[in-house]
């Protein structure tokens, strides 16, 4: 690989942080700095250490930020478990997003266990 660009997990990724983005964008106005950007903050975080690990050359550090990603993406699950608990979203939207985020996280989980 040559850039981070090339790592499928890091795609999907970036294409959820996209979704994340627009499901919060409905909700209520109050949550703006609350729920609304602890989840923006969370999405982005997972392909953005993503890119930072692999920018470190090294494969212990690599790993190190594909972990703190993982923390980033199980933190974002369970706010997405609060939004839906709130009816902030419903439950085709939670099922969506949530999918996604399994998705993801196995992904990473499989690439995570293959860097020595």
């Amino acid at each position: 690989m040559n850039t981070f660009r090339e790592i499928k997990v890091w795609q999907k990724a970036m294409d959820f942080v996209t979704k994340m983005y627009r499901s919060t964008k409905k909700f209520p106005q109050d949550e703006l700095f609350g729920l609304t950007s602890q989840m923006r903050r969370c999405a982005v975080s997972i392909p953005s250490n993503i890119a930072e690990g692999f920018g470190r050359r090294s494969s212990n550090d690599f790993k190190r930020f594909l972990q703190i990603s993982m923390g980033s993406l199980f933190e974002l699950e369970t706010q997405l478990e609060i939004a839906k608990n709130l009816e902030y979203m419903d439950e085709s939207q939670f099922n969506n997003l949530y999918n996604d985020l399994r998705e993801i996280e196995i992904m990473l989980s499989s690439f995570i266990n293959s860097i020595k």
